[in-house]
């Protein structure tokens, strides 16, 4: 989609969103710069993102994608693919990873189902970003295909849920206030419902983040959450008895076109500085990039981007047009994903040896968009789902 042919509100907004980190998410980071070049993060990382969450809710970004009726800003898909992938450009930690913009750990999944007074003790306080949540489907024998969870609901008497089993690779755990967790609740209809979606506490009896899982990414360790004899009324049950596992898709579709985004960001990131470097090193008396092999690898990624940024920009319209968006935010997903990982491999080759040292900062994005291709729907899947949407 072509600059000019992007509403002029939108260009505004991506540039109060470029200002906003320029002013107070860049200085915050640098201040950790040599930590960030030794480790790959920092000691208050999780701290400091919390406190950018409240003053990207303050300044009204926190929310901007959630419907004007509840408080948000209404932004179409076009407009909050814009900004996830200007967050992301700027190649800062502070910037990227949930901290000004919520994905997977956000609103969006509560509000979709809750009920009035859930809005009020679960809702509103996670778009003040006062409260955190986290996503509790992934288990370790379910993962892509959720209808195999093992943690189980069962109804006790005075209406209330006991809740047994355990949940991996959760996001947002270790800081989440309450989690919305799935438990099958009648084991004979798993894949047409039989699944419940219950907000839970993190202060309830029984519930324990019992473990931390490390990564790949020096910042994305994600958690464990035990569940032993946890208690949750009946007014917890988020949506219909039965129906969590459609409460769980609901929001994928703007999960993932943010996602999608977000990698167009780091891309963009990558081979700006892939560029200049190429540009600035000299070897055999001439910038690198006079070399046709490194012109090569510089060309390959402007050109894949290009198409990239097309594809999900155009499908992220769609869908504001009243498509069905199940086809359009799985394309974009894979390809934009897909895309990254081409491009930061080869941003590393066109550092040489410097790209592979923590000193430049580039190596920690060339493992941290290979799990893009994994949460959300892994690559595999999401060609399953374009697949089916083709008639296959």
């Amino acid at each position: 989609m072509p600059l000019q042919s992007i509403p002029d509100e939108l260009v505004e907004l991506r540039s109060s969103l470029r200002q906003f980190i320029d002013r107070e998410v860049r200085p915050l980071e640098e201040t950790h710069r040599r930590e960030i070049q030794e480790t790959g993060t920092f000691d208050t990382y999780k701290d400091e993102r919390l406190k950018l969450r409240k003053r990207s809710a303050e300044l009204g970004f926190w929310t901007l994608h959630m419907p004007e009726e509840v408080g948000g800003g209404g932004l179409s898909y076009l407009g909050q693919v814009l900004l996830h992938e200007e967050a992301s450009r700027h190649g800062l930690l502070l910037a990227h990873f949930e901290s000004i913009f919520p994905v997977v750990t956000g609103p969006t999944p509560v509000y979709v189902d809750c009920t009035e007074p859930q809005r009020d003790k679960y809702l509103y306080p996670l778009m003040a970003a006062d409260k955190v949540t986290c996503f509790a489907l992934t288990e370790p024998g379910a993962g892509s295909d959720a209808t195999r969870i093992q943690t189980k609901a069962v109804k006790a008497q005075g209406g209330s849920w006991v809740i047994n089993g355990r949940k991996h690779f959760i996001t947002g755990g270790q800081s989440a206030d309450f989690a919305l967790v799935f438990a099958v609740t009648d084991p004979g209809k798993r894949a047409q419902g039989g699944i419940t979606a219950f907000l839970v506490d993190a202060d309830a009896p029984g519930y324990s983040v019992t473990r931390v899982q490390r990564t790949m990414s020096t910042y994305q360790n994600h958690v464990e959450i035990t569940f032993e004899d946890v208690e949750v009324p009946d007014s917890q049950i988020l949506g219909r008895e039965g129906f969590g596992f459609y409460s769980a898709v609901k929001g994928i579709n703007g999960a993932r076109l943010q996602i999608a985004a977000s990698a167009l960001g780091i891309a963009q990131n990558l081979l700006d500085r892939s560029l200049d470097y190429a540009k600035n090193r000299v070897a055999f008396e001439q910038p690198i990039g006079k070399n046709q092999f490194v012109q090569g690898m510089l060309v390959d990624s402007h050109a894949e981007l290009e198409q990239a940024r097309l594809l999900v920009y155009q499908c992220a319209l769609e869908i504001d047009e009243g498509a069905d968006g199940r086809r359009h935010a799985a394309l974009a997903k894979l390809v934009a994903t897909e895309m990254v990982g081409r491009v930061a491999d080869r941003a590393i080759q066109v550092h040489g040896g410097n790209g592979f040292m923590t000193e430049l900062g580039l190596e920690p994005w060339y493992r941290d968009v290979r799990a893009m291709r994994l949460y959300e729907g892994t690559s595999e899947i999401l060609r399953t789902n374009v697949a089916k949407t083709l008639g296959l």
